[in-house]
């Protein structure tokens, strides 16, 4: 109730021009009442978290619980960010025949343009074909911005409907408790803030990645020529065709759902590789691979295909990720350590540095994966999604919900990833207005420190073993 008051009083506004900012957030109508309830209400719900992430008595309670706390915020206006007004006119663009991959959208004749943020108003859609599919029929169905909001804010909701039923299996399967999984994602703060009152469209590409994982994880087994649970060499089972039929056919529709997910934004494509590799039991030689990697490649990019062809921009979506990194934070690392570089040596070091990021991971990946071979194929899709968010040019703070939804339900309670999610929780304002523009210099200079360290101790740990191996 308290957040909800703060979006009543200084949530993002219609119009620009009235964005409350750290100098203005004591002033006007708001009075010290916005702050209060704002510091107040994400206090209280960062600790209900933290705390009560070790006291959820059942799946059932858990989902109650979130969904009572996000029922304030539905009527409120968005929090923490402006891109929801973005989302509403390039679904305009879309309902209206325009091209969003284009250009901006200034160029369309949208009528909220003036509710969209500058930084914008000239980049192309940075996202994929099916969220600018339903982003234009919530512009056919909502007509005002007040229904645009409403109508993402339900696409936003279905998204995280698929993550309440996906989370529970994916936790049995790795022995996680699924009421605690439960707990972690969906009650995390930057749920309610970011993908519900801010309706970010993250929140339906992260419930279709863990419907897809869900899917694979879950399964009918394939008996193999010996009569046991586990296929054969070449992951047939000629003994049980029917089993295999139907495994092949829940491979080809977790497919479906990791294409539909890379077709509301690109970065979901990391998760593919983890998926084929969860479709096979540990360690299995790479010729196993080869036919749940077919199934799961035909349903993605089938369904990627058809939706891009049913939203008539056929590939153009592609060029749209060019222009996805033009915000530049010290929350992105690699945009830290160029910033740094910058104030030391007086060079433009920012594109530098996040292109070596950006290689880094391309090293990464691979290697997440090839030691996922061993057992913890779908932990390693968690882990390659929180590696894209730390690698990546632009970190906004509900990328976080990324790694955090697979990881919750997948392996043991990390640390590192809960703490990412609670900082990033804290990043914004109600109107969305982002402290790491604020702090830009003295937030670059700790993430580098941050980041030297780390490397000084994991170069000590490599050292360390290799003296008592």
């Amino acid at each position: 109730m308290l957040v909800a008051a703060a979006a009543y009083l200084g949530g993002s506004p219609f119009a620009r021009g009235t964005t409350v900012t750290p100098g203005t957030m004591l002033a006007g109508r708001q009075g010290v009442l916005l702050p209060l309830c704002w510091v107040l209400g994400l206090t209280a719900l960062l600790c209900a978290w933290w705390f009560g992430r070790h006291r959820v008595p059942s799946t059932r309670w858990a989902l109650v619980t979130a969904g009572l706390w996000v029922l304030p915020v539905l009527p409120m206006l968005p929090l923490g960010s402006e891109d929801v007004y973005s989302y509403a006119c390039q679904g305009f663009v879309q309902h209206a025949g325009g091209d969003p991959y284009a250009g901006g959208v200034q160029s369309f004749g949208c009528p909220w343009l003036g509710s969209v943020s500058t930084t914008w108003r000239t980049s192309p859609a940075p996202y994929g074909p099916l969220f600018l599919l339903l982003a234009g029929w919530a512009v056919a169905l909502g007509h005002s911005l007040q229904g645009v909001i409403a109508g993402l804010r339900i696409i936003a909701v279905a998204g995280l409907a698929l993550v309440a039923a996906g989370l529970p299996v994916l936790a049995r399967r790795a022995g996680i408790d699924p009421a605690r999984a439960v707990w972690t994602v969906l009650a995390c703060p930057l749920v309610l803030i970011h993908l519900v009152s801010g309706a970010h469209n993250d929140a339906l590409m992260v419930g279709l990645l863990v419907v897809g994982l869900a899917l694979v994880a879950g399964r009918p087994p394939q008996p193999g020529p010996d009569g046991s649970s586990q296929p054969g060499p070449d992951g047939l089972s000629p003994a049980v065709p029917v089993a295999a039929r139907l495994s092949a056919v829940v491979l080809a529709a977790a497919g479906v759902a990791l294409g539909l997910a890379v077709a509301v934004k690109a970065t979901a494509i990391v998760v593919l590789p983890f998926a084929v590799l969860a479709a096979v039991p540990p360690p299995a030689p790479i010729r196993a691979l080869w036919r749940p990697a077919a199934l799961i490649a035909a349903g993605a990019v089938g369904a990627a295909g058809l939706v891009s062809l049913a939203s008539g921009r056929g590939l153009g979506w592609v060029t749209g990720l060019l222009r996805s990194g033009d915000t530049v934070a010290w929350t992105s690392p690699s945009t830290a350590v160029g910033l740094t570089v910058d104030l030391v040596a007086g060079t433009d070091a920012v594109g530098v540095t996040r292109v070596l990021g950006v290689l880094l991971l391309v090293v990464v990946l691979p290697v997440l994966w090839w030691r996922a071979r061993a057992g913890g194929a779908l932990p390693g899709a968690g882990l390659a999604l929180g590696a894209t968010v730390l690698c990546a040019p632009v970190f906004h703070p509900w990328y976080a919900i990324w790694p955090l939804a697979v990881l919750a339900a997948t392996g043991p309670e990390r640390r590192w990833v809960l703490g990412l999610c609670a900082l990033a929780a804290t990043l914004t304002l109600p109107a969305g207005y982002n402290w790491a523009l604020f702090t830009l210099v003295p937030g670059a200079l700790v993430v580098t420190a941050a980041l030297l360290v780390l490397a000084v101790r994991q170069v000590r740990r490599l050292r360390h073993r290799r003296v008592f191996a």
